[in-house]
């Protein structure tokens, strides 16, 4: 049995405070509507909207479209008003691309070079702010597009400016953008994390080094910690946050794994950041105890959490994990650390809306989840790909699913 939950209100709540959690850390949103970034709105892989589907038909919801030729990537879109916006490694460029909400093409840009080292194609989201779009290649490209035409307003070169080294499977963040400022983590030795003016391209600060540090492949949180707005992130040694008004490092804590190849994105969960990193032999995910200016490991379960990413309900964390004190899709408490298995299903990714859980295996099956006490009910499935590494995580807005695999985009309608 599954620790007591209330089983029909799964709700979001973390991720909206109110009044009387205004002490208790809490995510700084985006300005903008719909799905404006990576991992949404608050980047936390969950979506508001209600109105959808409890249960899907055999063979899955309405397919309303589907476009092909957005190059090689798996990286996932983000959605604001009509405009639906995608990356994808074509020949030797990276391309961006800009569909209507009914995948009508809008325009086409490029920003640098492709990434065609180990499991090419492109990583990174792009982040949508104010009309403006911005996007960092797998090589440390860092660009500002005007999201109407996709012509390109300033661009640099973290990895250069900041003296940092790529990582084996290429730079995958997508970047925060909040206030008038973009922010982005190089790991170099001239620079941690850095800001820069949104509209020019001008650097406003950059957090001194850490010894040895070097990117992963996690993207940054911003989190509201007392009178302080912290972004958090991951590096291959370190987890850590920074002042995001003056590129202050406010804490550092060593990762659990010693030889951390993959961290995922930040989670801000029952008032504690909840963090995974793995390897090909180990695999953690661990609570942290925020104070205004500190930060305490709470708790380690071993876990093998990789770029599925993980989600926050209800003071408990979602993910699947390939290996540790508990297999396949995990239910995680987040005061405890202790794990419970809730399906046995492949592994893969997932988000969260209206009560169910989307789950996308990485062979490619895409699933509806319910939970119950017994754990996860599968309340619909379809088949999105035959094959292997369908690594790209859903998106849902307006009511729609968009599914990426490889060099197509596919939107469906999960609306009652």
């Amino acid at each position: 049995m599954i620790g007591f939950v209330c089983w029909g209100a799964l709700t979001a709540a973390a991720a909206l405070p109110t009044a009387a959690q205004e002490s208790t850390p809490s995510l700084v949103g985006s300005a903008a509507p719909d799905w404006p970034q990576w991992r949404g709105p608050h980047r936390d892989g969950i979506s508001a909207e209600t109105g959808l589907l409890q249960s899907w038909p055999e063979g899955g919801p309405k397919l309303l479209w589907k476009v092909s030729g957005i190059g090689q990537g798996y990286s996932s879109p983000i959605v604001v008003a009509d405009g639906v916006y995608i990356t994808g490694d074509q020949d030797q460029e990276l391309a961006i691309s800009a569909f209507t909400l009914d995948g009508q093409p809008r325009w086409k840009t490029t920003n640098g070079e492709s990434w065609r080292n180990s499991y090419p194609g492109a990583r990174s989201s792009c982040t949508y702010d104010d009309g403006r779009l911005y996007h960092m290649n797998a090589h440390g490209r860092l660009t500002c597009l005007d999201a109407a035409t996709g012509d390109e307003a300033w661009a640099v070169n973290l990895l250069e400016q900041y003296d940092a080294n790529n990582i084996m499977w290429g730079i995958s963040e997508s970047v925060v953008v909040h206030g008038d400022r973009v922010f982005a983590t190089p790991a170099g030795a001239k620079g941690l994390m850095v800001a820069y003016d949104k509209r020019t391209g001008a650097a406003i600060w950059a957090t001194a080094a850490l010894d040895g540090e070097q990117a992963s492949y996690s993207s940054p949180i911003l989190i509201r910690v007392g009178n302080r707005q912290l972004l958090v992130n991951g590096g291959l040694k370190y987890v850590f946050a920074v002042d995001s008004e003056n590129g202050d490092l406010v804490w550092q804590l060593p990762q659990v794994d010693p030889k951390n190849t993959v961290n995922t994105t930040p989670v801000l969960c029952g008032g504690r950041l909840l963090l995974t990193n793995s390897s090909r032999g180990y695999g953690a995910a661990f609570g942290v105890q925020l104070g205004d200016d500190s930060a305490s490991r709470a708790w380690t379960s071993e876990l093998s959490i990789s770029h599925g990413g993980t989600i926050g309900v209800d003071g408990r964390l979602y993910a699947s994990s390939s290996r540790g004190e508990v297999r396949g899709w995990v239910m995680i408490d987040a005061a405890t650390g202790k794990p419970t298995q809730v399906s046995d299903l492949d592994g893969g990714s997932l988000i969260f809306a209206d009560g169910r859980f989307y789950c996308l295996t990485s062979p490619g099956l895409m699933t509806l989840q319910e939970l119950t006490e017994a754990g996860f009910r599968t309340a619909g499935t379809f088949r999105l790909a035959d094959g292997k590494d369908v690594w790209a995580h859903p998106v849902l807005c307006q009511g729609r699913l968009f599914l990426r695999y490889r060099d197509t985009l596919s939107c469906y309608d999960v609306r009652r």
